[in-house]
This record gives C-alpha cells, sequence and structure tokens, in this order.
C-alpha cells in the first residue's frame, strides 16, 4: 500500500485509482477530454466524479505529436481558472496540473491543485525538481527521451523495460535529493517509443515495481491502440480498457484515463477478480 501526502493529507492507495484527464486546450489529440470553457470543465469534472474519480489531471499544454508550443503566462491562462473553479466546486477531489514548466507548477498549486504531473521528468527546465519540492506536493515523474522539440523521436530501444529502469533510478534519486518525498512513477506509454515498445513495456510493466513508488498507466485512446485497430481515437475505448486491464494485472495503480466509468469498472472487475 502506498501513501501520498496532499497537502497535509494522508492519502492512502489501498486499491487502483482513476485519474480523469480534462484538457484545457483547443488541440489535444483527442476531442473529448477538451474543455473550450469554464462551464464545460466544471460539468467535465462532475460527471468525472460521479462516475468514480479520484484525482483530475487538468492541462493546458497538449503534447502530441506536432502540438504548437505555448509559454507559461499563457498556459497558466488557461490552467488556473479551472483549478480554482474545480477545488471550489469539489474541495475533496484530488486535482494535478500537467505541466513541465515550473512557474505553471507554483500558480497551479497556489491555484488549490494537489499533485504536478510532468511529462518531462524535471529535464526540460533546471529548476523545476526544486520548485515541487519547495511546493511540497506529489510528483508524477514520466518517463520521456530528448528535449521538448524532440521527445516524440522513437529510437529503437534494446531493452526498454531496462532503459526505463535506469531512467527512474536516476531521477527518483535527482527528485529524492530535491527535496520531493512523493514520488509517482509514470512510464510514458506512447512517448517517443515504438509499438513494440509500448507493448514489451506494458507486459513487463511489474518489474518497475523495485523502484518501489506507485506505477501510473497512461494509455488512453492513445496510437498504439487505434494504428493497431485501424481505428480511430474516437473508437479506441474499447481497446483501452482492454490495456488497462492488462496494467492493473502488472500493477498499475492509478489509470489516467479520458473514460473514468469503464476504468472505475475494470477496477471494479479486477479487484474482485482478486
Amino acid at each position: 500500500m502506498f501513501t501520498l501526502n496532499c497537502k497535509g493529507t494522508l492519502i492512502s492507495l489501498e486499491q487502483p485509482v482513476v485519474m480523469g484527464i480534462i484538457n484545457a486546450t483547443p488541440d489535444s489529440f483527442y476531442g473529448g477530454s477538451r474543455a473550450a470553457t469554464l462551464s464545460a470543465a466544471l460539468e467535465k469534472a462532475s460527471t468525472m466524479i460521479q462516475e468514480g474519480a479520484f484525482i483530475l489531471d487538468i492541462g493546458g499544454q497538449s503534447t502530441r505529436p506536432g502540438s504548437v508550443q505555448i509559454g507559461g503566462n499563457e498556459e497558466m491562462d488557461r490552467v488556473v481558472p479551472v483549478i480554482e473553479a474545480v477545488k471550489k466546486a469539489f474541495p475533496k477531489t484530488l486535482v494535478s496540473v500537467d505541466t513541465y514548466i515550473p512557474s505553471v507548477a507554483i500558480a497551479a498549486v497556489n491555484a488549490g491543485a494537489d499533485i504536478v504531473n510532468d511529462i518531462s521528468g524535471g529535464r526540460f527546465f533546471e529548476d523545476m525538481l526544486s520548485t515541487v519540492a519547495s511546493l511540497n506536493v506529489p510528483y508524477i515523474c514520466m518517463h520521456s527521451r530528448g528535449t521538448i522539440e524532440t521527445m516524440h523521436e522513437k529510437p529503437t530501444s534494446n531493452n526498454i523495460i531496462t532503459e526505463l529502469l535506469d531512467y527512474f533510478i536516476e531521477r527518483v534519486d535527482a527528485c529524492t535529493r530535491a527535496g520531493i518525498k512523493d514520488i509517482i512513477i509514470d512510464p510514458g506509454f506512447g512517448f517517443g517509443k515504438t509499438i513494440q515498445d509500448n507493448f514489451a513495456l506494458l507486459k513487463e510493466m511489474e518489474a518497475l515495481q523495485i523502484l518501489q513508488n506507485p506505477l501510473l498507466l497512461g494509455v488512453s485512446r492513445k496510437s498504439s491502440i487505434y494504428q493497431i485497430l485501424k481505428i480511430t481515437p474516437e473508437e479506441s475505448l474499447n481497446g483501452t480498457t482492454v490495456l488497462n486491464t492488462v496494467g492493473l494485472m502488472n500493477k498499475a495503480m492509478i489509470l489516467r484515463v479520458h473514460d473514468v466509468k469503464e476504468a472505475a469498472q475494470a477496477i471494479q472487475l479486477y479487484q474482485m477478480m482478486k
């Protein structure tokens, strides 16, 4: 069992939980995750909470291949009002901010965010880890390669699990030395990895338990699903549920998804099977 200290409240992860995705962006790869207005974001948050979301992940910068990178000020303008409104309406629901920019992390936590979710693992900005440590919130450390510009390139990996273990041993040490107390591991499904790498990762993800940190799985509607099945992201819910179930069997503790109800049902059935 893992515990997270979220601003003084101790959260126990006794069983897997669902993180619902809310994108305050016009260009995230799946249109169903976008919330163009504050009222749309609140409506989406309400629905996700009713369907079983334990955490809501709010982002203002699309990280899909080919997305346009915006500055920190614009990202703050997108996420801060949503975080403030969601925390006011649903104060007991945990909120994470999906950002790799230190100034956005500060503004988001000050607005009420409980967790920082960083696709860069603290590599894109030198002061990201020290910033998160100063905020004293849990940190989601994701595996990615390269820079902001090159993170979606897909070099061949001889052994994706060995690469991830080496990466996270170094990154967890860096997080700990910076002063971050609660670290969640995200293997970065779909980020700079071939389809073969993604499925090898999913198959062997349990090996990452050696890191002794909770594992987050983010496979929702991603290209490794719809490219293999020759469908669209909009048609990828069933494939997502299948891979989420495999992830649960390989020790995922947090499912980051666009579709909360189906992920919560997968967890419920998985728990019954156990």
